[in-house]
């Protein structure tokens, strides 16, 4: 390992980035503002998410893993090193990137790494995350400390092994008898179509899906999205998962595993989107859905962090991923992940 006193003079913190989410019924609907400001979604589907986070008393649970993940990430650093202090900002809630950027500039920080809970490059995903951090910096002034994003980590054996474990898990529910023919749907958000055209999002979710399903060995498997959230007239990446399980239903398909794929942890889109649309839809079909967990705080997803921090302190530095893609980039270039119109 790098000896630590290398280490603190190129980077002195590491910044976990995320989307954030309310913590009481009062906030849900200011947080949903901050999330749909500049987009053109209507209002109606904007009070129809905020009764989805009232259903869980208006706190989101992204926070909460959140917290879970720092902690065993600080746990992960302090035994195994390097020793950085741990921080977390938000795109649309507290803490906000300006408030933790801040903090970061009064402890005396100079220079940090930033992981990102996103595993795919996407504007949504990679790009907006990073003018987020640029905006805050602009705020907070010309001695907020210099921020480098870690590379996304869609084909990393710490993320993927860790969906492996939780897929055969999820098959291991089914009746052995009936596993074979069961189907195993990999769930992520969906985009639109124009900021799909401009990314490597879909390419990187196939490969990751793929990556999973050759972990597993199951052929059997389809990529689908979710939680769309533009006007109708708007084209998005499809299928949508709930019309493709009626397309399952009317093949006589009894149960299906799936797999949030496109999720780091069980927050809103899981919960409510699987966990509650989906599932009755399978109710309505009768068909017996297992949903698998997302990495969470796994050892090994934990472990993945460490290692992209390694990777950017050391030169020489193995650079892990599985498949034939090869790690994604450090730096993104200039026209990385835009919207095209």
């Amino acid at each position: 390992m790098p000896s630590e006193q290398k280490i603190n003079k190129e980077y002195e913190a590491l910044l976990v980035v995320s989307f954030g989410g309310p913590e009481g019924p009062d906030q849900v609907i200011p947080f949903l503002e901050n999330v749909l400001r500049g987009r053109n979604v209507p209002r109606q589907r904007m009070l129809e998410v905020a009764e989805h986070y009232q259903e869980f008393g208006g706190v989101s649970p992204i926070n909460a893993q959140n917290r879970a993940l720092i902690q065993a990430l600080q746990q992960e650093l302090e035994e195994k090193g390097p020793v950085l202090p741990v921080y977390w900002g938000n795109r649309n809630w507290h803490p906000f990137l300006r408030e933790t950027i801040s903090e970061m500039r009064e402890d005396g920080v100079r220079r940090a790494l930033a992981f990102v809970t996103s595993a795919f490059s996407s504007y949504s995903g990679c790009r907006q995350y990073r003018e987020d951090i640029e905006h805050a910096r602009s705020e907070v002034g010309t001695s907020a400390p210099t921020i480098d994003k870690l590379r996304v980590f869609y084909n990393h054996p710490g993320f993927i092994r860790p969906n492996v474990e939780s897929v055969l898990k999820a098959f291991a529910q089914i009746p052995a008898a009936r596993r074979e023919a069961t189907a195993l749907l990999f769930s992520a958000h969906s985009l639109p179509l124009e900021m799909a055209q401009n990314c490597q999002y879909e390419e990187q979710l196939s490969e990751s899906c793929r990556l999973v399903a050759d972990g597993t060995s199951i052929e059997n498997w389809q990529l689908v999205y979710q939680s769309r959230s533009g006007p109708p007239h708007q084209p998005w990446l499809e299928p949508d998962i709930c019309d493709h399980l009626g397309e399952l239903g009317r093949e006589g398909i009894k149960d299906v595993v799936l797999s949030p794929i496109g999720f780091i942890s069980d927050h809103m889109e899981v919960l409510f989107d699987l966990d509650i649309e989906a599932q009755q839809v399978c109710d309505s079909l009768g068909i017996n859905l297992v949903r698998a967990e997302t990495p969470g705080t796994h050892p090994l997803f934990v472990g993945m962090i460490r290692e992209l921090v390694l990777e950017r302190l050391s030169e020489d530095a193995i650079r892990l991923s599985l498949g034939t893609h090869g790690p994604s980039h450090d730096v993104c270039p200039d026209d990385c992940c835009k919207i095209v119109r």
